[in-house]
Formats: structure tokens, C-alpha cells, sequence
């Protein structure tokens, strides 16, 4: 703690403090086995007016990752320590230490507007790249180019563009110009997508959910993987409804318990997802049930043109949905299917699988 706080001063980045206000200190052991500082700004949290600006999805990227064949990651260092605290609020910012009483001049970790103000930053930073040939999430950067000679001018104006703003980059914890990359979660390629080995060992030794919360945790987790699910929304009502319920006696029936099973059983085998090419043709399978609609994006590839999935997609039906009759729920889950699955592409799907066949449509067209 002591190397901590030396350095801090040194960098300009604390200072000594008198502030009437004060919060615990102590640090985390992170992956690498490094230490990371936080600091206890609960009650500061709990009476701060929350920023609504939006993290980006990263599902939102994988259509922009589609023709790329080069990666690039690059992991910014200290990023949040390099914006400065309002001036006249740094003492809202004092924290206790055996060795003394300080307060942050820069943003710390822990607040909880910290990530949305970087997150602003960031893109502001990085604007002219944006959604070009660059994704950004906070501190992690990822560069992706199409064309054999565009990863080196793209990284060199992503560096001249940290640089120029004063950040820099972790090397240890960078790639460069890589065929297959592991990124948030995913290991993405240039034609394929699937969940990182880590996630799924995550799935694997996930103990059964014994509260609300640990719940709402495994379903948040789960959500985040939905497109490698088939029938997600159809598969995890009775953990939702659990949720849901008035506080009280937690009861974990054999119907939960299956529909856990099941969403484990899906991540754990999940399939490796293709990109979607959009100029060449591809099919959408549908779906429907009782209590939701479901829908898969196939395409044929490879030498020997066989059907690969890009993506799952599935909903729960409303009230009123569920009185439709078999018909309008293969329409509604046609429709559904093919706007969200299929929404701009520029070929014919081929055909589209439901109990009844419904049709050749395109995807700008299809209704």
C-alpha cells in the first residue's frame, strides 16, 4: 500500500487530505496476480446522480466484424486515472490509510459514473474509428481490418490518436495483427465466433442458484450469450418468474431445476457461430410454441456447403400473442425471425422452415 501511495503522489494523481468526508482503501488480487486499489464510495454512490450515458453492446460490433480477417486488442493503462475529478469536488474523493489521509485528484475506481464518463471520453477520443474499423469498451480496443494492408494504418492512427490525448497502452496485455483473438468473452476469427474456453468452465462449475440474486446473476451472464442459444427465451421463464417473485420463501422446484439444466447443457455445447456474409444467400428456420417463437440464421459455406448457424434468435410471447392461432404465430415468428436476424441483408433467403413453409421473401421485404 505504501508503494501505492508514493507512486500516486508522485504521479500527481492523490494528495494529502483534510477533507471532512472519508472512505475505506484496500486492494484486490487481480487475474495476473497483480493488486488493484478500491475504494469504498457507497454512500457517495448512493446520493450521486446517475450518468445514463450507454456502454456499447458488444454484440452490436459482430456485424462490422464480418468481413474483417486481422485483429488487433490493445488494453489502455490507468485510463480512468487520466481524468481529472471536477475541480472543488476532489474532496468528495478523500480516503483513510494506516500511513495517512489522501484525496484523488483523478478518477478513481469505484465511483459509480466512472465508467460512462471514460466511456464518453473514450469515444471522443476515438470518433473518427469508431464503428469503422474499431471497437472500444472502456479500456479494451479492438481493431479489426479487412484488407491485408489496412491493419498497419489502422493501428497507427489508433496510437497517434491515444497519443495525442495521453494514453497509452498495456503491451503485456496487447495483440497485434492476429488471424484469431480472444476479446470479451469471445473468441472471434474471420469467419467464425464462439465463446471463450474460460466462460464455458465458468457454465460447467456453476453451482445451483440458492437466492434471487444468484439468480438474476446466472441469468445475466446466460443473457449475454443468448445468440448461441436456441430457444433461450422459451428455456428460461421459470428462472425469470423466480425473479419476479414477492420476497418470501425461495422454492426451487423440479421445473426450474430443468430449465438451469438446460441453459447450462446450451452454453457448455454451445456451436461455433459463423459470420453472416451478406452476398451470399441464407436461410432462417422458424419456430413457434405456445409461450414464444424462436428462429435460427444458417448459411452454407466451406468446400462442402454445409449449413452452419450465425446466430440464434427467440421471444418470449405476450398475453395477447399467446391466443394467436398455430398460423399467426409461425407469421409472428417468421417475422420476428427474419427482421431481426436477417435485417439488411442484400440476397433472397431461400426459404424459410417453419411447420408450414412460408414463402420466399428477401430481408428488406419480408414483413
Amino acid at each position: 500500500m505504501d508503494e501505492y501511495i508514493q507512486e500516486s503522489l508522485a504521479l500527481g494523481f492523490i494528495q494529502p487530505s483534510t477533507s471532512p468526508a472519508g472512505v475505506g482503501f484496500f486492494f484486490v488480487r487481480k487475474k495476473d496476480g497483480g493488486l488493484h486499489p478500491c475504494i469504498d464510495y457507497q454512500g457517495l454512490n448512493r446520493i450521486t446522480v446517475k450518468d445514463r450515458y450507454p456502454l456499447p453492446i458488444m454484440t452490436s460490433a459482430f456485424k462490422t466484424l464480418q468481413q474483417a480477417s486481422v485483429f488487433t486488442k490493445l488494453d489502455l493503462r490507468s485510463a480512468y486515472n487520466l481524468v481529472r475529478i471536477w475541480e472543488g469536488d476532489e474532496w468528495k474523493m478523500a480516503f483513510i490509510t494506516p500511513s495517512g489521509y489522501y484525496k484523488y485528484l483523478v478518477m478513481p475506481f469505484g465511483l459509480m459514473n466512472a465508467p460512462t464518463i471514460f466511456q464518453r471520453y473514450i469515444n471522443e477520443v476515438l470518433r473518427e474509428a469508431r464503428d469503422r474499423y474499431l471497437f472500444v469498451y472502456l479500456g479494451d480496443i479492438l481493431i479489426y481490418s479487412q484488407m491485408v494492408d489496412e491493419p498497419v494504418t489502422h493501428v497507427r492512427r489508433v496510437f497517434q490518436l491515444l497519443l495525442e490525448n495521453y494514453l497509452f497502452v498495456k503491451l503485456e496485455k496487447s495483440m497485434f495483427h492476429a488471424q484469431t483473438i480472444f476479446f470479451f468473452g469471445f473468441i472471434i476469427s474471420n469467419s467464425t465466433l464462439c465463446m471463450g474456453p474460460a466462460k464455458v468452465q465458468v457454465v460447467e462449475s456453476w453451482p445451483r442458484p440458492t437466492s434471487v440474486h444468484l439468480i438474476q446473476h446466472f441469468l445475466a451472464f446466460t443473457n449475454f450469450y443468448r445468440r448461441f442459444v436456441k430457444s433461450f427465451s422459451t428455456i428460461a421463464p421459470p428462472l425469470t418468474t423466480l425473479t419476479r417473485k414477492a420476497s418470501g420463501r425461495f422454492c426451487w422446484s423440479t421445473e426450474t431445476q430443468q430449465a438451469f439444466k438446460k441453459l447450462k447443457h446450451y452454453l457448455i455445447t454451445a456451436p461455433i457461430l459463423q459470420f453472416l456474409d451478406a452476398e451470399l444467400p441464407f436461410i432462417v428456420e422458424v419456430d413457434a410454441s405456445e409461450v414464444g417463437v424462436a428462429a435460427v440464421l444458417s448459411q452454407r459455406s466451406g468446400e462442402d456447403k454445409r449449413l452452419h448457424p450465425c446466430a440464434y434468435f427467440s421471444q418470449r410471447l405476450s398475453p395477447a400473442e399467446q391466443n394467436y392461432d398455430v398460423g399467426d404465430r409461425d407469421l409472428l415468428a417468421c417475422g420476428r425471425g427474419v427482421e431481426t436476424l436477417a435485417g439488411g441483408g442484400k440476397t433472397p433467403i431461400p426459404g424459410l422452415d417453419g411447420p408450414q413453409k412460408l414463402g420466399l421473401h428477401t430481408a428488406g421485404q419480408a414483413t
